[in-house]
């Protein structure tokens, strides 16, 4: 389904007040692209006509993006739409921007699931390491994997975050906005430190990769997402990592992962 802005002067007025809401409401990033993506995915689908939308027009709408999209599409997709009626509703009532109302949309139920992540196990671990060519991805690899981080919170990882006397790290603004402090294992220090004097940015732990190592400490932002998630998946294709792992308990990995860097 198309995703673009539908070319259409009501619904771009409405699509603009949309974001400002989701702004001001604090909302994440992410959750803010994935609730305005919803909004255009719905307004190319019905011609930019989305005020007014019929309960079995919505039921057709969301059982056509189930057939191409996942259930994750689909529960954003229908809280995108949620807050988009409940916002413009409530504050534009008077004007009577929007005549269609949340309380007459018939609620979507996913199916019930319990997903366990795969886990690498040590061995695996090693292998993504060792077959990683770019000194950023190999060091970030080693550091997300060896503190148990998501890819979010490693990539927003800075100098000030860690702490070498306590030995451990802030990561600031986790899952759910929250601060949570993580121990900071020996050997990661050693490398993090060993990876900061080749780049030896004022702020980032992991410097953008656009202007190479050699000048990383001129860029104004960390490494790209897209970059790294593009280099996890070359190296799990290129090493052949398939099957799903046993759990491996964190104090255990640690203490058999001896990695640093040969070439720094």
């Amino acid at each position: 389904m198309d995703t673009s802005l539908p070319e259409n002067p009501q619904f771009i007025k409405y699509y603009e007040k949309h974001g400002k809401y989701l702004r001001l409401k604090g909302l994440r990033p992410k959750t803010i692209e994935a609730y305005s993506r919803a909004i255009r995915r719905i307004g190319n689908y019905f011609d930019a006509k989305i005020d007014n939308l019929t309960s079995d027009q919505l039921l057709d709408y969301f059982n056509d993006l189930l057939q191409s999209h996942s259930w994750s599409a689909v529960k954003l997709d229908l809280y995108g739409l949620k807050f988009f009626y409940t916002n413009l509703s409530a504050c534009d009532a008077q004007a009577g921007v929007l005549k269609r109302t949340w309380e007459d949309i018939p609620l979507i139920k996913p199916p019930k699931g319990t997903r366990i992540p795969d886990i690498v196990t040590i061995e695996q671990a090693n292998q993504i390491f060792s077959a990683t060519n770019k000194l950023s991805y190999k060091v970030f690899f080693f550091t997300i994997y060896s503190m148990g981080l998501r890819l979010g919170e490693g990539i927003k990882l800075t100098v000030g975050d860690i702490d070498s006397v306590n030995m451990r790290v802030h990561i600031r603004k986790g899952k759910g906005s929250k601060d949570r402090l993580v121990p900071l294992p020996e050997n990661t220090l050693h490398v993090l430190r060993d990876f900061w004097s080749v780049h030896q940015h004022p702020e980032f732990i992991f410097p953008n990769r656009k202007r190479g190592l050699k000048n990383a400490h001129l860029v104004d932002s960390p490494l790209d997402r897209g970059g790294i998630q593009t280099a996890i998946r070359a190296v799990v294709q290129q090493i052949g990592i398939k099957k799903k792992s046993h759990v491996i308990r964190c104090a255990t990995a640690l203490r058999r992962i001896c990695w640093r860097p040969a070439s720094i």
